[in-house]
């Protein structure tokens, strides 16, 4: 049908897929980690302290401190093309917009910082996109991650005059797909050392304990994923022993044990001289993959008297992880997209 005249140009409607991940800063420097801090610090979702209090404290004696520290340790893994992160995640969009061809627009943004996700969710929109899968790459879901994308995303939409219609992705930690991913991934960087692992060590970021306590399901997913990947991993003769830990305390409150320096110091007293860890939590590689473990926890299981110490990489942009994204959008899309 012929538009009357006049009719303003209108995009072909498109179907979208936003993959979202935590967040960085712009560069390794004091004022940009200041910025991102104040911003990832400042959401009710990260830090449930009345903010009446907590606001003082971060403004006062962290956000003074604090960065300085951060910038040293983001100066230490920051690439020549940017963030870790932030590269890992967008190689990562490519790569699944080259296997899902041209039927469907994926972009990607960060929670905190740069790409924002109101920015992305515009642009999306302005595209055409009237369909739009909001995917946070978080296997495990927890109010301070999957939650809290998810806000971010429907605060830009409580903006928009015409709204998208949205999905969400759902938590996949204990997805066939996820957990073959994973275990090809460790099969494949495992075989690729130049020794033998005794153990591995499944590290997730920690969480205060008492989001446990308030319903939060992220202990129990993460402990369901490292069940399942000890039994996919089993297979193997001889198995190799599966340990968990949790890593990246802040502040005082309890945090979810086993904490990770302290299971590597307890695995090199048992015995465990080689180890390789492996960050299911995380979907690719950043601050707390790369210089959290691969540095600083590496120095702590030499310091003990471990021998052989190994970071295995994160999905990242890897074949298993667009194999894996490409069956979760793909079920998701199901009836937007043939």
């Amino acid at each position: 049908m012929n538009q009357p005249a006049n009719h303003p140009v209108i995009a072909t409607p498109k179907v979208g897929v936003l993959l979202i991940n935590l967040g960085t800063p712009d560069a390794p420097d004091p004022k940009s980690v200041r910025r991102y801090l104040a911003e990832f610090l400042s959401d009710r979702r990260v830090v449930e302290i009345p903010q009446l209090l907590w606001q003082p404290i971060l403004r006062g004696v962290i956000l003074t401190t604090r960065p300085k520290k951060s910038a040293h340790a983001y100066q230490q893994v920051w690439t020549p093309d940017g963030s870790p992160l932030a590269v890992h995640t967008g190689a990562a969009a490519h790569a699944l917009q080259q296997a899902m061809g041209q039927g469907v627009v994926i972009d990607w943004a960060m929670r905190y910082g740069n790409p924002a996700i109101a920015a992305k969710l515009a642009a999306m929109k302005a595209q055409g996109c009237e369909r739009i899968l909001l995917a946070p790459l978080y296997p495990q879901y927890s109010a301070a991650t999957t939650a809290t994308a998810n806000d971010a995303a429907f605060a830009a939409l409580a903006a928009m005059r015409w709204q998208p219609a949205i999905r969400t992705l759902p938590p996949y930690h204990d997805d066939p797909a996820y957990i073959a991913a994973l275990k090809a991934s460790i099969d494949r960087h495992v075989a690729a050392l130049d020794f033998v692992p005794d153990a591995l060590l499944a590290s997730f970021h920690g969480m205060p304990e008492r989001t446990l306590h308030l319903g939060d399901p992220y202990h129990c997913q993460s402990v369901k994923t490292v069940r399942l990947l000890r039994e996919a991993l089993s297979l193997k003769n001889p198995p190799l022993p599966v340990h968990m830990s949790f890593q990246s305390r802040f502040g005082r409150a309890k945090w979810l044990e086993p904490e990770t320096e302290a299971t590597l110091a307890k695995l090199v007293k048992e015995g465990v001289r080689n180890i390789a860890v492996v960050t299911p939590g995380f979907a690719a590689d950043c601050l707390e993959t790369l210089e959290e473990i691969a540095l600083r926890a590496k120095d702590v299981f030499l310091a003990q008297g471990g021998e052989k110490f190994a970071l295995l990489p994160c999905l990242n942009a890897s074949a298993e992880a667009i194999t894996l994204y490409d069956r979760l959008v793909s079920r998701e899309l199901s009836g937007w997209i043939n």
